[in-house]
């Protein structure tokens, strides 16, 4: 086996201080698109999206047309003391996301919740009781 030369090593050791850039676009695109579980009980649906980090007062959500859209921002703030230190990379997220949800008709909307605790917000959509019939009896007239 032949040994690494220095030269060789220190290739290496460049490569692995740069590897999170390589990732980058993949984490950056989770972010964007946090992460998400739908269930559903006898009485109404349940979504939980994951949003560490992000504040309450930056998530708004809306309702048009049985698309349920959950927007957001999260921000991130750094003071650098030292103007002499150079930073490669940082771990640290931030910026917009959008999820959308395409909600079945049997959701009442009008008594759609939502919560939010501990970076998880929370949506409970309750199902109508009973779906309103679309059959119609229509009588045959005489001419």
């Amino acid at each position: 086996m032949v040994s690494p030369t220095p030269a060789r090593r220190q290739a290496d050791w460049w490569t692995d201080v740069f590897q999170p850039f390589r990732t980058l676009g993949s984490r950056v695109q989770d972010f964007f698109s946090p992460e998400a579980e739908a269930g559903a009980t006898d009485t109404d649906y349940e979504i939980k999206i994951e949003l560490p980090g992000v504040k309450e007062e930056d998530i708004d959500i809306s309702l048009d047309n049985r698309l349920l859209t959950i927007k957001g921002e999260k921000h991130s703030e750094r003071e650098e003391k030292d103007k002499d230190k150079s930073y490669y990379f940082s771990e640290r997220m931030y910026g917009s996301f959008q999820r959308s949800f395409q909600l079945p008709g049997d959701v009442k909307p009008a008594d759609i919740k939502a919560s939010f605790k501990d970076g998880v917000l929370e949506i409970k959509l309750p199902k109508l009781q009973e779906l309103p019939s679309s059959a119609k009896k229509i009588s045959i007239g005489k001419k």
